[in-house]
């Protein structure tokens, strides 16, 4: 069972393998740069285990002590996983003692495929999705501890690496695309991103962007509900 939910999430995971390698790299390369031992950038990487704020940190770590602060800005710069949490509750309901785990270790790329891929029929889907969970962390984890060895070695300008999470979440877009024959969930997300683009400006359209898509998707499962009663 465990041996056939591996299986089935690897696949999934290799694109988001290479741009966790890489953006974990520059990251513990950033630790290094600032004199950070490789230990930092590992237990961060382990026990934070969000990409954007674990950048963020650095900053923390060298600025003045402000906890009120930190929370503050862990929670501006995480919030979007208000919104990921209320959309996997279905699929999360009776996974047992697997919950824990897939709520500490969602991130951005776990949502989009554990949200998305229903597995195979003989396939167990709690499973799945803990492998997908436990394979990237351990992608983003192992980038990060690399770059924060090399770090001391290897010293290069990193300036706009950050695009390459970008550009994952566009080849993510596209293989779910090809994967579907019913496009009305990328319409939407598109839709609505880019009328809160436009409102909101890009700075802030982020969050009221997620919550527009929430909205729309609760109110067409809430008709379809209907239409099928």
């Amino acid at each position: 069972m465990k041996t056939k939910a591996f299986k089935a999430a690897l696949p999934y995971t290799i694109p988001i393998c290479v741009g966790f390698l890489f953006l974990g790299i520059s990251y513990g390369f950033l630790m290094s740069s600032k004199g950070f031992s490789f230990v930092y950038p590992m237990l961060m990487s382990f026990f934070i285990f969000a990409g954007s704020m674990e950048f963020v940190t650095v900053n923390l770590l060298l600025s003045a002590f402000n906890p009120l602060y930190a929370f503050v800005l862990a929670l501006m710069v995480n919030a979007r996983h208000l919104f990921y949490g209320i959309s996997m509750l279905e699929k999360y309901k009776n996974v047992g003692w697997k919950k824990p785990y897939l709520i500490y270790g969602m991130c951005d790329e776990s949502f989009a495929i554990n949200c998305t891929v229903t597995p195979p029929p003989d396939v167990d889907k709690d499973w799945f999705m803990v492998f997908v969970t436990l394979l990237n962390q351990i992608y983003w984890v192992a980038g990060a501890t690399l770059g924060g060895l090399l770090g001391h070695i290897i010293h290069f300008d990193t300036t706009g690496i950050e695009f390459v999470m970008t550009a994952l979440f566009v080849v993510m877009f596209i293989n779910q695309w090809e994967e579907t024959k019913n496009h009305r969930s990328a319409f939407t997300g598109l839709g609505c991103s880019l009328i809160c683009l436009l409102i909101f400006g890009s700075e802030n359209f982020i969050l009221p962007a997620m919550a527009l898509i929430i909205l729309c998707f609760s109110l067409f499962r809430k008709k379809e509900k209907v239409v099928s009663s």
